[in-house]
């Protein structure tokens, strides 16, 4: 009894599926593209720097450790303003020293990512570890707090735009648009694909500076990235 029942709920089913179906391919209908854009300036960046192992001045008995040169750099990220949770490590690797010695030695490499809101302050950041002990840095990636909230917004300005194209497109034939029958998302929002471009600012020289030279701190901006949705809607005619 119970399997006939359910077979009998796959079958009605399916066959709610098929009539709808074939509802929306038999109704009067016009299908037109739906856009919107909206440029934004990114308030995440996430750094990557490397820290690696050295010899000062080539002494190898003066070996400079990888937990020196980590601290160096939590401790100026800390004074910046990073939140603990937002120093991670990344990566761990290790370079062969090369000396005319046989017994070469495997020094540390590490990778951290750090999380910000701004760049400024950056050069004082990095001011405070050791330069031989700076590997690479870069900027590995961006975000937005209001990610979510600006892709809905986005998503909804383009189904109107998709509706308002449709209803010129009905008006031109003394129509007018019903509901919605399909609905097709092609955007795809990811901040990780796009690279907005830093931009420096030497700030204005101080009256104490008689010299008249810049001061070395940099206003590091983030230029606006411009972000785009696409839609495919296909609307009912009356």
């Amino acid at each position: 009894m119970k399997k006939g029942f359910t077979l009998f709920l796959i079958i009605a089913s399916v066959a709610m599926v098929k009539a709808q179906n074939m509802n929306i391919e038999n109704s009067r209908k016009v299908a037109t593209k739906g856009y919107a854009e909206r440029e934004i300036t990114p308030d995440i960046v996430y750094l990557s720097i490397s820290l690696k192992e050295f010899y000062m001045d080539g002494n190898m008995k003066k070996k400079v450790f990888i937990e020196t040169l980590e601290k160096q750099l939590f401790d100026a990220a800390m004074a910046a303003g990073v939140k603990k949770e937002d120093f991670t490590i990344q990566n761990i690797y290790s370079y062969n020293y090369e000396t005319k010695k046989k017994n070469n030695e495997l020094l540390q490499s590490r990778q951290y990512r750090i999380k910000v809101t701004n760049l400024n302050g950056l050069n004082i950041m990095l001011d405070k570890i050791d330069p031989q002990g700076i590997q690479t840095t870069s900027i590995s990636g961006y975000d937005h707090t209001q990610k979510r909230q600006i892709e809905k917004e986005l998503k909804t300005a383009a189904v109107k735009d998709a509706r308002y194209n449709a209803e010129i497109l009905a008006a031109a034939d003394g129509q007018t648009v019903g509901k919605v029958l399909v609905i097709n998302d092609n955007s795809n929002i990811n901040f990780n694909d796009l690279v907005p471009t830093p931009r420096m600012y030497a700030k204005a020289a101080s009256a104490d500076n008689a010299a008249g030279a810049m001061t070395e701190e940099l206003n590091i901006d983030i230029r606006p990235l411009k972000l785009t949705c696409y839609v495919d809607g296909v609307f009912e005619l009356k």
